[in-house]
């Protein structure tokens, strides 16, 4: 029987300004670093297949945020995006890297922009999926969970209530062509810590939250357009909350970015995982 080439995976936590965050870690230290950045209602567990494909050749690394997954905050951590990119920014330096390529997913644009803002130096190339940064980008869905702001009548009801499980299920499921590739471990998962009445609550602050992301677009925009980082996007087009014009928009400040659409929706590893992970191979060994 041949050797399969599976990479070993590390499970890790790294003490972060009294955060406990937990990461998952693959890969030779000296080969070119992928940070995956997940998404709502995830955790690094969304990557564990991206990781397993590329985690003999590429160092790759995936964190849980406070909030999510299996990283422990204190009971006085205040929520916030702004917040979260402190922790992360405060993870990279406490792991020590000091180069990578940015994968950007979901929350993790508006998280990874923010560090990107303030360690230009450290970024090395960018592979954004489904991760908006433009207006073209959001869907009336989307907008209407922007609406949800802090002072705004009915708000928080109206956010407590994607926090359920037909909804956290169907992020998964949703612009599916094949929704048996979709492993129900993501949903549950996510459904479990969700449930955590603490967990909840960090949620919640973060979904009220959301507007602060879209009022920096423009910001992130002009890094974009001045920093020209190299750029790989994939793309689910049938993203609820992200639709495909989201994807080419990145074209007007960045016109060499290599642009991949799938037919699946929000979570496009879950469906596209084989055909994602060639194409981040190939942009990791041309930069």
């Amino acid at each position: 029987m041949s050797a399969l080439n599976l990479p070993r995976v590390a499970h890790r936590f790294v003490d972060v300004d009294g955060v406990r965050v937990f990461y998952r870690e693959a890969g030779p230290v000296d080969a070119p670093t992928l940070l995956l950045l997940h998404g709502f209602p995830s955790s690094s567990n969304q990557y564990r297949r991206l990781i397993d494909a590329l985690g003999r050749d590429y160092r790759v690394i995936a964190p849980d945020y406070p909030g999510f997954g299996f990283t422990e905050a204190p009971q006085n951590f205040v929520y916030s995006f702004d917040r979260l990119a402190d922790v992360v920014e405060g993870f990279v330096e406490a792991i020590g890297l000091n180069g990578f390529v940015l994968y950007a997913f979901d929350f993790g644009g508006p998280v990874g922009f923010r560090v990107a803002q303030r360690h230009p130096e450290w970024i090395r190339g960018l592979v954004i999926q489904n991760a908006n940064a433009y207006l073209e980008g959001l869907s009336d869905l989307a907008l209407s969970v922007v609406a949800n702001q802090p002072g705004v009548e009915g708000a928080e009801e109206n956010v407590r209530g994607i926090m359920v499980l037909p909804v956290t299920r169907g992020q998964y499921e949703g612009g599916t062509t094949d929704a048996t590739l979709v492993d129900p471990t993501g949903w549950t998962l996510d459904q479990h810590f969700l449930d955590q009445p603490a967990r909840l609550d960090a949620q919640i602050a973060l979904a009220l939250d959301y507007h602060s992301n879209v009022e920096l677009y423009p910001e992130w925009q002009r890094w974009l357009r001045e920093n020209q980082p190299p750029t790989l996007i994939v793309w689910g087009r049938h993203d609820a909350f992200f639709p495909e014009p989201g994807a080419h928009a990145y074209l007007q400040d960045l016109p060499k970015a290599d642009v991949h659409i799938f037919d699946t929706g929000h979570f496009a590893l879950e469906e596209h995982v084989y055909d994602i992970a060639p194409l981040i191979a190939d942009f990791l060994d041309d930069l």
